[in-house]
């Protein structure tokens, strides 16, 4: 996948999980609201809009623990880019959808349908 923004770490705090990413530029990027499952990757992928591109976040297993904390609390996603913060928005939402689709979905392969229901259900 081109345009990836890869998560360097995750900090649940009280209100907000707050993921950091590899990127220091503070180019304009806005969230898209949606998000894609990578079974390659075991891997869930956030899309954020550039311009008239896309670059996706990969929340890859090490943080599914942090992000089924901020789905059971109800706290918002923010991704640290440069020396801005963004909200990704509609996360929650995705996320619970792709979780209900990837359960017993033999389309995602064993593998990751095996991981996400250890993390997430």
């Amino acid at each position: 996948m081109q345009n990836r923004i890869e998560i360097t770490e995750a900090d649940l705090q009280n209100d907000r999980l707050v993921l950091t990413s590899d990127l220091k530029d503070g180019e304009q990027r806005k969230p898209a609201g949606r998000m894609l499952a990578d079974s390659d990757h075991f891997a869930f992928v956030y899309i954020l809009e550039q311009g008239d591109s896309f670059q996706y976040v990969m929340l890859d297993e090490r943080i599914w623990s942090d992000m089924k904390s901020a789905l059971d609390q109800h706290i918002p996603v923010f991704l640290n880019i440069g020396d801005r913060q963004l909200e990704l928005i509609g996360l929650h939402d995705e996320l619970r959808y792709l979780i209900e689709n990837i359960k017993d979905n033999a389309n995602y392969g064993e593998e990751m349908e095996e991981r996400v229901k250890r993390v997430f259900l």
